[in-house]
């Protein structure tokens, strides 16, 4: 099971205030119907994330494209974002070095 798949799995809706969505897969070939829900959503390009409200009018049209968008609750969308900065963040360089061990080192 890939990542968004374990999101959509675990997630509580109905008890978060807002929604964090995000557009996984693409535009093209989907329904008219389905695009204008993206639109209306203001998902227009892939991997672009919004926040919207918890309503009964969003969760809606999140069930209309639920195949194409990922809901996370606010507290998994900062621990993603924490833990992408964490993989990002600049860690020391690795020195190595080629030159034989003399015999003053040794003893």
């Amino acid at each position: 099971m890939n990542a968004f798949k374990a999101y959509k799995a675990c997630v509580p809706i109905a008890w978060s205030p807002n929604l964090y969505i995000t557009l996984v897969r693409g535009i093209p070939g989907t329904r008219k119907l389905h695009r204008r829900t993206l639109e209306a959503l203001r998902l227009r390009k892939c991997n672009r994330t919004v926040m919207r409200w918890n309503t009964p009018t969003v969760r809606g049209m999140l069930q209309q494209v639920k195949r194409l968008v990922v809901v996370e609750t606010e507290e998994m969308y900062k621990a993603r974002k924490q833990k992408e900065q964490a993989h990002r963040a600049i860690r020391p360089p690795l020195v190595i070095s080629h030159k034989p061990p003399s015999l003053t080192d040794a003893l």
